[in-house]
């Protein structure tokens, strides 16, 4: 997030990294919020689904009869966003020609709309995201090192749930909130076993994952606490994964240390001074610990 706000403060590109459902479209949106151009357009456009003709006409735009259908003339989410940010999410799927019109752009600032031939310049921040792993794309020839470098100008890595299990707490209770707001249910707390249960849970969905549980076991329980009954069963029979498997004395150690201080997380509601308090630890020890076991 520091890097997130110093990088809108920029017109640099953005790349943001990670599984579907760790929030990138969340962050892009803020970077917008967070720059100048903050009240101007923020236009998003997903590049999986589409062909290439329908993602460059959505893209760039087209001319009255550039194509069969094109009745009239449509302007493209880029001319539409002008003096705003364009979020060009799942941007590791677009084909490879638009590629190539998608890097001539980047570098003019200017496009041509489908069927036309006068140069249309505009000012847009671009903010890609990608669940792909790009560099590994541009080595097997699917994805154009030119344009992976003109995107990956400022590149953010968002981590999947499972390796920040440490936010768990913290989200849970954020969601309980804004889905009890929602639904006009009063649901204030979760109880000890649901919350160790959803932190032993893998989270293949992410966040966002979280967030429908959570909305369900809102809007389906009966309050004002998240109980175990609430949970979908997938996630009551996940058993917390032994620390000592196939571990060395170092690693196995390490691993007890994350548990032992995610528990106390957990039953503090995510307070890290409560947190050390229960674990006779001075607050600044504790995030330098956190620090060193890699959960923050």
């Amino acid at each position: 997030m520091e890097t997130a706000k110093k990088a809108a403060a920029s017109k640099s590109t953005v790349l943001l990294l990670g599984e579907s459902g760790t929030g990138k479209e969340i962050v892009a949106r803020a970077i917008h919020n967070w720059s100048e151009r903050e009240g101007n357009p923020f236009v998003a456009i997903n590049c999986v689904g589409l062909s290439k003709e329908l993602l460059e006409s959505e893209l760039f735009g087209h001319e009255k009869g550039a194509f069969t259908g094109a009745h009239e003339l449509k302007k493209g989410k880029m001319e539409l966003a002008h003096g705003g940010t364009v979020f060009l999410d799942e941007v590791g799927d677009i084909s490879p020609e638009l590629q190539t019109k998608l890097l001539r752009f980047l570098q003019e600032r200017e496009f041509e709309r489908v069927g036309g031939t006068k140069p249309i310049g505009v000012d847009v921040r671009i903010v890609a995201a990608t669940n792909r792993d790009l560099e590994r794309a541009v080595s097997e020839g699917r994805f154009r090192l030119d344009l992976y470098h003109r995107l990956n100008v400022i590149p953010i890595t968002f981590p999947p749930l499972k390796e920040r299990k440490e936010d768990i707490s913290s989200l849970t209770h954020y969601f309980m909130r804004r889905f009890s707001r929602e639904a006009k249910r009063d649901f204030s707390e979760i109880s000890q076993e649901a919350l160790e249960k959803l932190v032993a849970y893998e989270w293949p969905g992410n966040v966002r994952e979280l967030a429908n549980v959570i909305e369900r076991a809102v809007v389906l329980g009966q309050g004002p606490r998240i109980e175990l009954r609430d949970l979908p069963s997938r996630i009551v029979g996940t058993e917390p994964a032994a620390p000592t498997a196939n571990l060395s004395y170092r690693r196995a150690l390490a691993a007890c240390r994350r548990e032992v201080i995610l528990r106390a997380l957990s039953q503090s509601g995510g307070n890290r001074a409560t947190a050390a308090r229960a674990l006779g630890l001075h607050e600044k020890y504790l995030a330098t610990l956190m620090k060193t076991l890699g959960m923050e």
